[in-house]
């Protein structure tokens, strides 16, 4: 009895293939990027190839390794789901030139445009309106300015007879 092991292994293989493409890409070797990512050569050789599948922690370190996101690596390897993006950003993380920290740049400056916009369109704040005078404070509020330096002389009050 045989049986069909693809629908198991394509992805591991897929995972390995995009983690070699990305490497390559940013011209980092394998030692080094097993170093970065705090793996041994052979088990990373292993994990581009597809014979081995990494945890979550092991392909954060990898992505970060690659100068990728977290979230983009997970999505790859099936742990995380990948959210509905904007065709702008299906647009950029498609595009084969770029490379994939031109292409997180591109999504952080676009998101911080996004939010911008949102916060621009979104209505006023209302301002709290100034505190009114207190009649046990001694009355109405006197909008006159104080000039500093002189004595505020109250109503009422006359230093000339003194």
């Amino acid at each position: 009895m045989d049986i069909d092991l693809n629908p198991v292994l394509t992805p591991v293989r897929d995972l390995g293939e995009f983690i070699r493409e990305q490497r390559l890409a940013a011209q980092i070797s394998l030692r080094g990027l097993a170093a970065k990512a705090g793996v041994s050569n052979p088990y990373l050789s292993q994990v581009e190839r597809g014979l081995r599948r990494p945890s979550a922690e092991i392909l954060a370190h990898i992505a970060q390794g690659l100068s990728i996101s977290v979230e983009t690596m997970l999505a790859k390897a099936g742990i995380l789901e990948a959210a509905e993006a904007p065709e702008v950003l299906v647009a950029i993380r498609a595009d084969p030139v770029l490379t994939e920290r031109h292409k997180s740049v591109l999504v952080d400056i676009y998101a911080a445009f996004r939010k911008e916009a949102q916060a621009a369109a979104a209505p006023p704040a209302v301002e709290p309106a100034l505190p009114a005078a207190s009649p046990a404070a001694g009355g109405a509020f006197d909008p006159t300015p104080i000039t500093p330096g002189i004595d505020a002389m109250p109503e009422g009050d006359n230093h000339a007879d003194q």
